[in-house]
């Protein structure tokens, strides 16, 4: 986690609020390490910025990692929705292949 990067990109956010990817890359940059603070920026993107496809992955994810299975199905699923709607296919082969890995791994509980 760089906090020089994390600065600039909050000043980014702050410079161009309507600029989803700015929030996008504040959350990715605190995904390894503050998990909790990434789940924020996602929840930001999901409520402000629904289209902003590139979230749904991530978000599912995390969301599987922090065990909010719930919420990791219906990220998976509104994603792929979004996906077939932006006619995004390489996002959708992504995000199909996810939500099966991690309905596989349900399935192991």
């Amino acid at each position: 986690m760089n906090n020089e990067r994390i600065q600039q990109l909050i000043r980014f956010v702050q410079e161009e609020p309507g600029e989803p990817f700015n929030v996008y890359a504040l959350a990715m940059e605190f995904l390894n390490n503050q998990p909790e603070q990434a789940r924020q920026y996602f929840d930001q993107l999901l409520v402000e910025f629904p289209d902003y496809l590139p979230t749904y992955y991530h978000a599912a994810a995390l969301y599987a990692d922090l065990d909010e299975r719930e919420r990791a199905a219906e990220l998976y699923e509104k994603g792929i929705t979004l996906a077939r709607a932006q006619t995004n296919q390489k996002t959708l082969q992504e995000l199909q292949r996810a939500q099966q890995a991690f309905e596989d791994d349900d399935d192991e509980w």
